[in-house]
């Protein structure tokens, strides 16, 4: 979605050493969503633990439900993927922490990503977690990808860094080196990321500097454009740099896939909250911050080999 941002900027999706496989990832398009969160959080009436050491800063509505729905691409490994029947990675991993905080379960819900800014404008859900970019166009209602009008815009409560890198076939073998590399050929990515926008940004200085522009194919998940490029059909897919790293390590036991070049506008990545909802923004950011001080934060790192994108402070709307 760099240390990682993106994807999924768009959203995303900008900008680790560990990350999927393709059949692994093909798999997960096609799967809902499963509950990764600590059944103790939430008391057998349904309504948040009293004893959880923040459950008195949610708003009210969320203390009797219980639980905080969350909208999410889940076929972003290692981010957020399916398995065995339920949402794994670094985003439910976190979500699990905070809900002991908060004492509420977060039930993720499966969705396009470049469909969750406005799922979660039309309150199907409460937050979104997909590895999702703050940047100020998504805070101002812009697609930083497409550059549409897609409401009144979110807060994000950051709590990781990521950057956009190149993903190209194992070999590089239409020698793939940077950005400028890209100019008049195929690439393939997840529309309604940052990683869109970064291409698009690419192809306009193609253009102005006497080249042709990128032919850019844009599709619904990740896994799509990964096949794409497995089959030859573009020379390269545009990724968050902890979802590149993954697939390069992973797919075909890591011999699809290498990263080239160096990561591309390294951002925060945020809980997505809607402006309207600064109760619940305020105490995902508490929730955070706790985590990072008791160390939950780090174990998660640790355990998905994402140490680089670290967080200190969680921040609002600290993207640019």
């Amino acid at each position: 979605m760099t240390a990682s941002t993106t994807r999924r900027t768009t959203a995303a999706r900008t900008r680790l050493a560990a990350v999927g496989a393709i059949a692994v990832a093909g798999a997960l398009i096609l799967t809902g969503c499963g509950d990764q969160t600590d059944k103790s959080s939430s008391n057998s009436s349904g309504t948040a633990s009293s004893s959880a050491p923040l459950a008195s800063k949610l708003p009210a509505d969320i203390r009797k439900a219980g639980v905080i729905k969350v909208g999410s691409d889940i076929s972003y490994a290692p981010v957020e993927y399916m398995k065995d029947g339920k949402a794994v990675g670094i985003d439910p991993d976190i979500a699990d922490a905070l809900g002991k905080q908060l004492g509420v379960k977060f039930d993720f819900q499966n969705g396009k990503f470049d469909n969750l800014i406005v799922g979660l404008q039309a309150k199907r859900f409460q937050v979104i977690m997909s590895a999702m970019s703050d940047t100020k166009d998504r805070e101002n209602g812009v697609d930083s990808g497409t550059g549409k009008t897609v409401g009144k815009g979110v807060d994000f409560v950051d709590y990781f860094t990521a950057g956009t890198s190149i993903l190209v076939q194992k070999g590089n073998p239409k020698g793939i080196k940077s950005l400028d590399d890209l100019c008049g050929k195929v690439v393939a990515l997840q529309k309604g990321t940052t990683s869109e926008g970064v291409a698009r940004d690419q192809s306009k200085k193609c253009t102005k500097s006497g080249k042709k522009p990128i032919n850019l194919q844009t599709f619904d998940t990740d896994p799509e454009a990964l096949l794409r490029l497995k089959q030859g059909a573009s020379v390269a897919d545009l990724n968050d740099f902890p979802v590149a790293a993954y697939n390069a390590k992973t797919s075909g036991g890591g011999k699809d896939f290498e990263v080239v070049g160096d990561q591309i506008e390294a951002g925060p990545y945020g809980i997505a909250v809607s402006k309207d909802n600064t109760q619940l923004r305020d105490a995902l950011q508490a929730a955070v911050s706790a985590i990072i001080k008791n160390g939950e934060y780090t174990k998660i790192m640790q355990k998905w080999n994402v140490t680089d994108g670290a967080v200190t402070e969680a921040k609002i709307n600290g993207g640019s």
